[in-house]
């Protein structure tokens, strides 16, 4: 919201956002007024002006401006200062109130779903704000805004254009005391939808109390009210085939009226009555009739609703079943038919709930009521229906639409009424406006005798057969030449395609709207004395329910014409229900039957703009030289210097007594545009000025604090100086004395010397620890004062290091080093290749067994296969090699060749094995020949040496023996041969 008030705190925004306030549109015609709509509703502002009115657009989505902040923002400031918000209506009717202690009210209208309700509770949320706190005021206030909820439970439901529209009109008057405290309240509603009651449309509810009871009252009210928790058993609740609907929760709604009825001060006595009343009018709707002849009830329900209702159930039933005929003394019963005793159990149905709503209303209003005798002042809220045009058009909407053209009456004659007023205070002469007087609608359905609304009442109550059609031919002998009523009848032949032959067609102020005479249709008795509110034991002729609302209204009308009027006009954006939709055709309709283009003319008849003279030089007098910056004389006197120097023509401008009326937007906006150019040309001067004041009066004030800061700091540095040289000085000389007695026992004179020593040593050491266990040779040499603390240092040092190597060596790692033990005890210093092949890691195998030949695998598979690795065999006849495969077990090694065994060698038959100690690969098994199968000594070239001989080391142990029959020499290329001596020569 701040962004929104940047973006719209000047007129130069117009192109922007529009304009805030329609009077001052260059035109006023309806295109140029939806144009300017359409862009605000784009940027989220949905308040605009017309004059005082505010035209509100429902956004259909939450926007952060009413909160706190918001309600501050708005609190006492002038009604245009700021962007248009109902909190300004609100609170400049408060301060109009408190300054001139008379009352107003504010009215809000528009169709079902564009807001009106909302709008209503943020005023009574933005006066519990922003008026004084007391403990009792505060009760006040919580009573006014908790009557809400409970209103709106019995006297609003879903219907097709809103989840939580309200079925009846309601004034709010708030009561101030002369300190501004709000100390009271009185509600008066008017014209409850009660045919809801008993019938809901498709895609409708019934009022949402009935299913907040069933669906969140407790389990032991409900048994005691003969209730299920489920609202598909009650005919009265099902009607609309959308009982339950997912954006109304109302188990919470029903925790919020139950609070609420306590904070309003209704005890546990009547909450129990207001709810079996509720519970009554849902069992009277499941009560079902049988026989053609007679209508007779067959069911239980009766006894739990004459017991809800604390009537005698056979006079319940009797009601409901019989007519009373009375002559003269005598009384006869008539038994209903079906039908007939249908219409009267939906006729007492909706009379039950009717006066408990209006008794609901009264008990609110004795809670707050405020007994203190002191004159008061109100402000009046009427959230009243909207005008209403549907595809068929019944009695309710007569009603509703009759309300809404004597509302625009009354708007336009309190409208003009504001205008004239104001220009004869201010000796401006008064432009008389032409404009639609609506007076002649009115009076055609509220004329004594010859209205709509008397001849309806003399059709419904003579006796005789009264039918649609005869209350429509009266209709037409009354006024059949008033040029707003039309009939089949009376229509010429184009108009008469649009009517049927029941309906009437009444020319409103805001269009068209064709009625059905349906509102007295049936001959039933019963039915007509649901339009009736009379006594039934009187004998005085009853009022109908259309002479009531007639006389209500008029009452209304009285109240109202005696308060100063503030207007909200509610639009809806879209029928969807959408947000960010704009549709221009709905929207034109409403603007249409708002009556908002004949208030903006009214409001443009005359001058498009009037301000007081001190506001008005406050805020241009920078456009003359003569009267900026300050001007010493009268503001009047101000004022007319300063248009006579913009060049104002006398046409366009007239000096009141205390306020200047400008008469065209465009004069304002080029006086307006001067100002903004002025202003940054202006703010440029003040702000080179002012910065160069600043800057100068700074740097004098910086050049001498930095004088005073630079002789404190020589004088810190100066002392500091001269104690750190002092200091060392007496370091020093203590330092050279304990270094020349260094070699002496501990003494004071040596003692901190030798502190500093062994500080320095291990300070130096911790830098430079050994990191390896194999680095002997980079300890720190010590002084003479810490050798044996070294040593003892260095011993844990590589203690530790050794522990730390020994618990990370993994089992494999640790197997790999015992292997590597074995080896080195073997071959270290015995063979040369020994030292190349340390750092070659030994591995399990050699061979994978899914190399190993099958026939071999089931050979060795009763033996525990140790390793495994490629040899190449040299026959003992001719040393002709053979590549084989070399198998150890547990008990004996295997030289393989494919799917054969080629020999096996047992561990009991080798008498030694034999290597050189050159850096060839040659290993000789000496095998006893006690043994008839075994062939002999086996000579072999392995690649891997010392991996094999290791683990047959660990399998056998092998000790030194003597030299064998083979004949080793060095050359030029490795080979191994027949020598002609007949030995195996090795060449390495």
């Amino acid at each position: 919201m701040q962004g929104q008030l940047d973006m719209e705190g000047a007129l130069t925004a117009r192109d922007r956002v529009g304009i805030q306030d329609f009077v001052l549109l260059d035109e006023t015609t309806e295109a140029a007024f939806l144009t300017n709509l359409k862009k605000r509703f784009s940027k989220d502002l949905i308040y605009t002006y017309v004059g005082t009115l505010i035209v509100s657009v429902n956004p259909y989505k939450e926007l952060d401006i009413y909160n706190k902040k918001q309600m501050d923002t708005y609190m006492g400031v002038n009604f245009f200062e700021l962007p248009p918000h109902i909190y300004a209506l609100a609170d400049n009717a408060y301060h109009t109130m408190l300054t001139e202690f008379n009352n107003h009210f504010i009215l809000i209208s528009g169709e079902s779903g564009a807001g009106k309700t909302e709008a209503s509770k943020k005023i009574l949320q933005y006066y519990a704000v922003s008026c004084p706190s007391t403990t009792l005021l505060n009760t006040v206030r919580d009573k006014m805004l908790m009557s809400n909820p409970v209103l709106e439970a019995f006297g609003n439901a879903k219907t097709l254009k809103n989840d939580n529209s309200s079925r009846f009109g309601k004034y709010m008057d708030i009561q101030f005391n002369s300190e501004g405290d709000a100390v009271g309240g009185h509600i008066l509603n008017y014209l409850l939808e009660k045919s809801r009651v008993v019938h809901q449309n498709h895609g409708e509810r019934n009022f949402h109390i009935f299913y907040q009871l069933v669906e969140g009252g407790a389990d032991d009210l409900l048994r005691q009210l003969g209730l299920e928790r489920d609202v598909q058993h009650y005919n009265y609740l099902t009607q609309g085939e959308c009982a339950i609907v997912s954006s109304i929760n109302d188990r919470n709604d029903w925790k919020t009226v139950k609070n609420a009825l306590q904070v309003i001060n209704f005890d546990e006595i009547n909450t129990n009555h207001l709810f079996g009343i509720v519970a009554s009018v849902l069992h009277l709707g499941n009560i079902q009739f049988d026989s053609d002849s007679k209508a007779s009830i067959y069911t239980h329900l009766m006894l739990f609703s004459s017991q809800l209702l604390g009537v005698d159930a056979q006079s319940l039933q009797e009601g409901l079943t019989f007519r009373k005929i009375e002559a003269r003394k005598d009384q006869v019963l008539t038994p209903f038919t079906i039908d007939h005793a249908i219409y009267a159990r939906d006729a007492l149905a909706k009379a039950i709930y009717g006066q408990t709503f209006t008794w609901l209303v009264n008990r609110i209003n004795e809670s707050m009521e405020n007994k203190d005798p002191s004159r008061k002042t109100v402000i009046g809220l009427l959230d009243i229906y909207g005008f209403e045009v549907f595809y068929v058009n019944s009695f309710e909407q007569f009603c509703i639409n009759y309300c809404n053209e004597k509302l625009q009456q009354l708007f336009i004659q309190l409208t003009l009424k504001a205008e004239q007023d104001e220009y004869e205070a201010e000796n401006i002469e008064w432009e008389p406006v032409q404009f639609f007087n609506n007076k002649i609608i009115c009076d055609l359905v509220e004329e004594k005798h010859r209205g709509i609304i008397s001849i309806l009442d003399e059709e419904c109550l003579r006796p005789g057969d009264a039918t649609d059609l005869t209350f429509l031919e009266r209709l037409e002998d009354k006024m059949g030449n008033h040029p707003h009523f039309v009939t089949h009848k009376l229509a010429d032949k184009m108009t008469r395609k649009t009517l049927e032959r029941g309906d009437f067609r009444l020319l409103h102020y805001a269009g068209e709207v064709t009625y059905c005479v349906l509102m007295c249709q049936s001959k039933n008795a019963i039915v007509k004395e649901c339009f009736s509110t009379m006594d039934p034991d009187s004998r005085k002729r009853p009022e109908t329910v259309a002479t009531h609302f007639k006389s209500s209204l008029l009452k209304l009308t009285e109240i109202l014409m005696a308060k100063e009027a503030w207007y909200i006009r509610c639009l809806k954006s879209n029928e969807s229900k959408q947000p960010g939709q704009f549709d221009e055709a709905l929207i034109r309709h409403q603007v249409k039957y708002l009556g908002l283009m004949e208030h903006l003319r009214v409001r443009r008849a005359g001058f498009a703009y009037r301000r007081k003279f001190d506001v008005f030089l406050k805020r241009y007098k920078p456009l003359c030289p003569a009267t900026w910056p300050h001007w010493r004389g009268e503001p009047a006197d101000g004022v007319e210097v300063l248009v006579q120097h913009l060049g104002y023509l006398p046409h366009e401008y007239k000096m009141g007594r205390t306020k200047i009326f400008i008469r065209h937007p465009r004069t304002l906006y080029a006086t307006e545009d001067a100002y903004e150019k002025c202003k940054h040309e202006l703010a440029t001067r003040l702000q080179a000025k002012y910065k160069g004041y600043r800057a100068k009066g700074e740097f004098k004030k910086q050049k001498e604090a930095a004088t005073k800061i630079e002789t404190c700091w020589r004088g810190v540095q100066a002392r500091k100086e001269k104690e750190k040289r002092a200091w060392a000085v007496k370091v020093i000389k203590k330092f050279i004395k304990g270094y020349m007695t260094r070699g002496q026992a501990k003494t004071t004179d040596n003692s901190e010397y030798l502190a500093f020593v062994r500080q320095s040593y291990l300070n130096r050491l911790k830098e430079k620890l050994p990191k390896t266990v194999l680095d002997k040779t980079t300890w720190l040499t010590p002084p003479v004062v810490l050798q044996e603390t070294s040593e003892i240092l260095r011993k844990l040092h590589y203690r530790l290091m050794v522990r730390k190597y020994v618990r990370g060596i993994t089992p494999q790692k640790k197997a790999q080093l015992q292997l590597k033990a074995t080896a080195s005890s073997i071959f270290k210093g015995q063979k040369d290749s020994y030292p190349q092949s340390v750092a070659q890691p030994f591995v399990d195998t050699r061979i994978s067994k899914c190399h190993i030949y099958s026939c071999s695998l089931t050979v060795l598979c009763s033996v525990f296969l140790q390793y495994s690795v490629p040899v190449i065999k040299y026959d003992r006849n001719g040393f002709k090699p053979r590549p084989r495969q070399l198998i150890l077990t547990q008990t004996a090694a295997y030289v393989i060749e494919e799917a054969k065994i080629k020999q096996r060698v047992l561990y009991t038959s080798l008498k030694g094995i034999s290597v050189s100690n050159l850096t060839d690969d040659i290993i000789v098994f000496h095998i006893t020949c006690e043994d008839p199968k075994q062939k002999g000594d086996l000579v072999m070239q392995c690649n891997h040496l010392f991996e094999f001989l290791t683990k047959l080391s660990v399998i056998i142990e092998i000790q030194a023996g003597k030299e064998s029959a083979v004949d080793f020499t060095t050359g030029q290329e490795p080979m191994v041969y027949k020598a002609k001596n007949g030995h195996l020569m090795v060449v390495s």
